[in-house]
């Protein structure tokens, strides 16, 4: 099968065969910062961004997603222009071995997107579904609590501008 997506913003084209699922349409084409962790839509690192709402790629079929707009890690930030959630995340040490790091940082910018002051509750709701072995939680939730606080600044004019083109 072929099918046309955007991906971060550019419009590509994937061969894939008709079960084969997003999360490995996606790694065979380069996006690797798309982790493969449980492929049973347990741990979150697979995590992206599909037409806005984040899924786990591993329970998607590929062709499902035929002329959707698919959002990694990536597209948030980077290491040369790394997003506000990103950089709250390294200040905090909420990175340590980094594998669920681009699954917390996607579900992280959904939340805060939609809800720009969560609580605590609010922020490990978010988070569930998303599995971290190194940090015990505390470091991540501290991470979201500072993105949060800092994105209140000017939040409308982030929003706005705070994609990478």
């Amino acid at each position: 099968m072929e099918g046309a997506f955007t991906v971060n913003g550019k419009n590509r084209k994937f061969t894939f065969t008709p079960d084969e699922r997003l999360l490995f349409t996606l790694r065979e084409n380069g996006y690797t910062e798309v982790k493969n962790g449980c492929q049973e839509g347990e741990c979150g690192a697979c995590l992206i961004l599909l037409d806005d709402k984040p899924v786990n790629s591993c329970q998607v079929l590929t062709a499902s997603a035929i002329g959707k707009n698919i959002k990694t890690v990536k597209r948030i930030g980077d290491l040369h222009s790394p997003h506000i959630i990103q950089r709250a995340f390294v200040e905090t040490g909420a990175v340590q071995c980094g594998f669920c790091t681009p699954g917390m940082i996607i579900a992280t910018y959904a939340l805060l997107r939609d809800n720009p002051d969560p609580s605590e509750e609010e922020i490990k709701n978010a988070l569930d579904g998303n599995l971290c072995r190194c940090t015990g939680y505390v470091k991540i939730i501290e991470a979201v609590k500072l993105a949060a606080k800092r994105m209140k600044i000017g939040v409308m004019e982030y929003w706005s501008t705070g994609v990478v083109e």
